[in-house]
C-alpha cells in the first residue's frame, strides 16, 4: 500500500481504462452511502482535481452528504491485469446546471440526457493497493436502462421527480436541479 499527495500519470492511465467506479460519502449521522457509477462519466482535471457527472436515478445521497460534510472517497478497481485498487480521498461539491461554474465543468464531458449534476472533487490524497483478492472480470457492455429511461423522459415529469427532490433518505437537504439537460 502506497500513499501519494496527488494523482500521477500511472494513476491517470489506470483510471482512463475503468468502466466502473465507486463513490463513498457519509454525514455525521445516518447511513453511509456507497454508490457504483458507470458510463464515460469520470474525468481527471488535474493532479489534484477530478469530476464526474451524475444522472438522476435513485436517491441523491452523495449530494446531501457533500453538502453536510464534504468528505468523499472514490475507488477505482482494475478488474483486469495488473491487479490494482486506487482510492482517491478528498472533498467534493455538487455543481448544478444553474451554478455559475456549470459551463466550465460541463465542457469536459459528453453529457447524457438526464444529467442532474457534476461532482467537483479536490484530491487530498491517493492510495494504491494490490487488489489481489479482486476477481478478473471483463465488461461486455453498459446497461442501457438508465440512458433509455432518460431518453424517453418527459422534461416536466423528470423535473418534478428529480429536480424537486430536496431531501436525502435520511432527511438531509439537497439543492434541486433547476434545468433539464438534453445531453447526447
Amino acid at each position: 500500500m502506497d500513499f501519494f499527495d496527488a494523482l500521477n500519470d500511472s494513476h491517470c492511465a489506470m483510471i482512463a481504462k475503468q468502466s466502473v467506479f465507486f463513490v463513498a460519502t457519509a454525514a455525521a449521522e445516518g447511513r453511509i452511502n456507497l454508490s457504483p457509477k458507470g458510463y464515460d462519466s469520470f474525468r481527471v482535471l488535474g493532479p489534484k482535481r477530478v469530476a464526474w457527472f451524475d444522472m438522476g436515478g435513485s436517491g441523491n445521497e452523495t449530494h446531501a452528504h457533500l453538502m453536510a460534510d464534504g468528505r468523499i472517497t472514490v475507488m477505482m478497481t482494475n478488474f483486469e491485469q495488473p491487479a490494482l485498487i486506487l482510492r482517491i480521498y478528498g472533498r467534493a461539491r455538487p455543481v448544478l446546471p444553474q451554478d455559475a461554474d456549470w459551463d466550465e465543468l460541463a465542457a469536459h464531458f459528453d453529457l447524457l440526457r438526464g444529467t442532474r449534476q457534476i461532482f467537483d472533487m479536490t484530491v487530498e490524497s491517493v492510495q494504491s493497493s494490490c487488489g489481489w483478492g479482486v476477481p478478473l472480470m471483463t465488461v461486455t457492455k453498459e446497461r442501457e436502462a438508465l440512458a433509455k429511461y432518460h431518453a424517453q423522459a418527459d422534461e416536466a415529469k423528470w423535473m418534478a421527480k428529480t429536480g424537486g427532490r430536496t431531501r436525502s433518505i435520511d432527511g438531509l437537504p439537497t439543492r434541486p436541479t433547476e434545468r433539464f439537460i438534453e445531453g447526447n
